[in-house]
């Protein structure tokens, strides 16, 4: 079955290599991507048609030389190398076995290739229940073909770089071509400066994008330079409204239902040659899949976790908890301040781009624990998007009820006069009066909190009203002059049918921009550093129909997220053991600021580095760093967003 891999390759028309020189760029575009797949490595190429396709192995199922890609349809037609799993694909083969075909290996990828032969390649898609990205090469109409799985779990990019159109697994891979030179793209970096990670289909180069997800293109015979637009063969805004009309009613049913779906979104992902565990939080979603694992196998699943020792940011307890009564074998580590620090260095070769989720750090600790005793793991990752798990969704519908329905002229007034004064001129006004006022009224960093409030009353749509609220740096034009941010879904003109309630709002456009951009770039990356391929049963594209044909009582019910999932958990754990605020994975970022990453930090963030480079405008970073020594502000978020780039930054310049 499935391999977690790097994939890439080339398509050069207008300069066919020689076989020699293909095979030779290829393999050396693939050896980037190595920790991708450590277990095997294959390049092929056609000089005449001017493709080449290489691939990095991870091997999971069918562990023998069957397996290895580039693989080749039996009439020898199609060739495609492929990372991830195609979960159902023991299903798919029997019917196209009942068709004819017949198979030589164990392996998805030969499924997948006969059921492209069968179907084409967007019928073949729909049957697909996976995670997923491909390069499919047609032979006979010379057609590059190029898609990604239905929510966004396997990445890939693509661009021209000349007359060669690049794609892979990895931007890395992509730099390791021959010429390769894409400049930084100042209006995308603006919009990572706002929500700490690059929304597809942006990256952080200029005309290098990553495929959406649920998304294939196909690259015919034609003129270098010109890709055709992505087509869509799922799309979960258009799955969400379907499912709407299919309203389940019914606690029980739900209830039966969801524990059906669950059963078989664990079971699929269960399927392995190779040891296999999971990442055990001691939270609702990786405890109920460990509670599905553990009711599907006859002996104990082994689990793992971090812990920290600062008790703020420590789960590991909780997790223990949970894996004592489910019996699961139980490994955590306990990670040191200096461990922690010691993973920040390598963060820009992970990430390949600028990205600045904290909790990246653990998350990669947890990661290499976990191979150091299986080679897949399944994760919790998805129930706070498909089920309403974030905070954010309370405090911001209340935020929604408050201001949102006021009419919109009224809003842009009061954030006019907001935004009259300067934010530190706010935070003199309020120092000075704060005998006087009232403690509800008091705030600390009320400038920065007005000028937020003010970006937020601007908006006209409750997708951009969602975007302000979650914004990091909500002017990022203060930092880059001149630079436009590029639409996403939160500034597109809402559908006609815009979801009518504001939480079913941000739940929408979380599963559309911050689950694939920010959580599942952070799972891939991290597991993938140490050869670790990560499942997420939670992400079952049926799971998330069936989410949204839930009423949101059943998600969100007495100020507490994921209602329907708790129900179902409590059947295999006691509540006793769940109930705890939600914490989330984190660092104490704030703190390591001022203290053992200060001189990191100070390096660069230091203003005459900042105008040499000639990226950032130094005075407002400065601003806030200082604010944040002098501990008036605590601004670890943004400042480490600055930090990520920067360090990024430094890494490019080192391997150019």
């Amino acid at each position: 079955m499935g391999q977690m891999c790097g994939i890439s390759g080339f398509l050069d028309r207008a300069n066919p290599a020689a076989f020699e020189s293909a095979l030779d760029i290829a393999a050396a575009m693939s050896r980037t991507l190595r920790h991708r797949g450590p277990d095997d490595n294959g390049v092929w190429a056609d000089s005449a048609a001017g493709i080449a396709l290489a691939h990095q192995r991870l091997a999971i199922l069918d562990l023998s030389a069957l397996g290895h890609q580039p693989m080749f349809s039996a009439d020898g037609r199609l060739a495609v190398v492929f990372n991830g799993e195609i979960y159902n694909f023991q299903e798919i083969r029997a019917e196209l076995e009942a068709l004819g075909h017949a198979f030589r290996s164990s392996s998805d990828t030969e499924v997948m290739l006969a059921a492209f032969a069968q179907w084409g390649v967007e019928p073949a898609l729909r049957r697909f229940n996976g995670m997923f990205a491909f390069a499919l090469w047609d032979r006979s109409s010379r057609t590059l073909y190029l898609a990604r799985d239905r929510l966004g779990k396997k990445p890939l990019y693509y661009g021209w770089s000349g007359s060669a159109f690049l794609f892979a697994s990895e931007l890395k891979a992509l730099r390791a071509y021959p010429g390769f030179d894409a400049p930084i793209d100042r209006d995308v970096l603006a919009l990572y400066l706002r929500h700490a990670y690059i929304p597809a289909p942006y990256s952080i180069y200029r005309g290098i994008r990553k495929l959406p997800a649920g998304c294939w293109l196909a690259l015919p015979p034609g003129p270098a330079g010109e890709t055709p637009l992505p087509q869509t063969y799922w799309s979960f805004t258009d799955a969400a409204a379907n499912s709407r009309r299919h309203p389940i009613q019914q606690t029980e049913e739900a209830l039966e239902e969801l524990d059906r779906l669950l059963r078989s979104a664990v079971g699929l992902r269960m399927i392995s040659d190779v040891p296999l565990g999971a990442f055990l939080s001691g939270g609702v979603d990786s405890s109920l899949v460990v509670a599905l694992m553990q009711a599907l196998s006859s002996r104990p699943v082994k689990t793992f976790s971090i812990g920290f020792h600062d008790e703020l940011f420590d789960e590991a307890p909780y997790a223990k908890a949970v894996a004592e009564h489910l019996g699961t074998e139980h490994t955590e580590l306990y990670a040191t301040p200096r461990e922690a620090l010691d993973v920040i260095p390598r963060l820009p070769e992970f990430f390949d781009e600028p990205f600045a989720d904290s909790s990246q750090i653990p998350t990669f600790l947890v990661c290499q624990l976990t191979r150091r005793h299986v080679t897949v793991s399944l994760s919790g990752d998805g129930g706070d998007e498909l089920f309403g798990g974030y905070q954010a969704y309370l405090s911001n519908s209340g935020f929604w009820r408050r201001f949102g329905r006021r009419p919109w002229p009224l809003r842009r007034l009061g954030a006019w006069a907001l935004h009259s004064l300067p934010e530190h001129v706010w935070d003199t006004l309020f120092g000075v009066l704060k005998p006087v006022l009232p403690n509800a009224l008091w705030r600390p960093q009320a400038g920065a909190r007005l000028h937020r409030l003010a970006d937020t009353l601007a908006q006209r749509s409750p997708e951009g009203l969602y975007m302000a609220l979650m914004s990091y740096w909500g002017q990022p034009r203060c930092l880059l002059p001149g630079a436009q941010e590029p639409p996403t879904a939160f500034t597109r003109s809402p559908r006609p049918n815009s979801l009518a309630d504001f939480i079913e709002t941000m739940m929408n456009l979380d599963t559309l921009t911050y689950l694939p951009d920010d959580i599942l770039v952070k799972v891939d990356r991290t597991s993938m550093a140490v050869s670790l391929e990560a499942r997420c049963p939670l992400l079952d594209y049926r799971v998330a129909e069936f989410a949204w044909r839930l009423p949101l009582s059943m998600k969100i019910r007495r100020q507490q997220g994921k209602w329907l999932l708790r129900q179902l958990l409590y059947r295999y754990v006691p509540e006793a053991l769940l109930n705890r605020p939600k914490a989330g994975f984190a660092v104490p970022l704030a703190a390591w600021l001022r203290g053992p990453l200060r001189d990191w930090a100070e390096d660069l963030l230091h203003p005459d580095r900042l105008r040499r480079e000639g990226v950032f405008q130094p005075a407002p970073i400065r601003h806030r760093w200082d604010q944040h020594l002098r501990h008036t502000h605590d601004w670890s978020n943004q400042l480490w967003i600055i930090l990520m780039f920067q360090a990024w930054l430094a890494s490019q310049t080192k391997t150019s």
